[in-house]
């Protein structure tokens, strides 16, 4: 299993950019967010087959292009259903199905599960990437192996948690997301962002006290 970022900018905008993560092997992937080109997304996947796309959360940028790379991939779009309604402010039709906490994926040997983090979005979520003989339970990580990796969305970033300004939004949800369902994951694990550079999880561990103080 291994894991491969496309940068993919918004149209018109080349300083406004998404990361598009591909979570599998030579012969099939998992998708997570579909962000502003199906085209290239799908160029991308090549001719492998793909499992699903997750979407991380139902903003503009992580789900427009999922029709388009439904349509390529035929492969399933999912979501929280609590992100439902900020995924119908960008696209008439509907996810495929639901992104639900503890959900599991097998791919490449290995599996993606899905963790619920709401703060961002009420909806959002995180996928954790195991590869074989190595799962997520929790708090606890059984068999042999650790997380490949883990795709934040916009959760967790370089710095700190993301953007919480909206009605929906809740800091103090998001802190308690990231401590809870993150943080717990070894310190070393690299934290692929929905945006930008990657991190670890002990690097922005050591940051919460900040986090707090500054109020984002």
């Amino acid at each position: 299993m291994r894991i491969e970022r496309l940068v993919v900018p918004a149209p018109g905008r080349t300083d406004f950019t998404n990361n598009v993560w591909l979570v599998g092997d030579d012969a099939e992937v998992v998708v997570v967010d579909a962000a502003h080109d199906g085209d290239a997304i799908a160029d991308a996947v090549g001719d492998r087959r793909v499992v699903a796309t997750l979407v991380t959360h139902g903003h503009w940028d992580h789900v427009g292009a999922a029709p388009r790379l439904r349509a390529r991939t035929h492969a399933p779009v999912l979501l929280h259903a609590a992100d439902r309604t900020l995924w119908h402010e960008s696209l008439v039709d509907a996810p495929d199905g639901e992104l639900t906490d503890g959900l599991r994926l097998a791919v490449a040997g290995g599996e993606v599960e899905v963790r619920h983090t709401p703060g961002h979005t009420p909806g959002s979520c995180v996928v954790v990437a195991w590869p074989e003989g190595g799962e997520g339970d929790g708090e606890e990580q059984r068999g042999a192996a650790r997380p490949l990796a883990v795709m934040t969305g916009d959760t967790l970033f370089h710095g700190g948690p993301g953007a919480t300004r909206w009605p929906y939004s809740s800091f103090e949800g998001i802190v308690a997301s990231i401590r809870e369902r993150l943080l717990v994951l070894p310190p070393e694990t690299p934290v692929h962002t929905g945006h930008g550079e990657d991190t670890t999880i002990g690097a922005e561990a050591a940051d919460v006290a900040a986090w707090l103080a500054r109020g984002w």
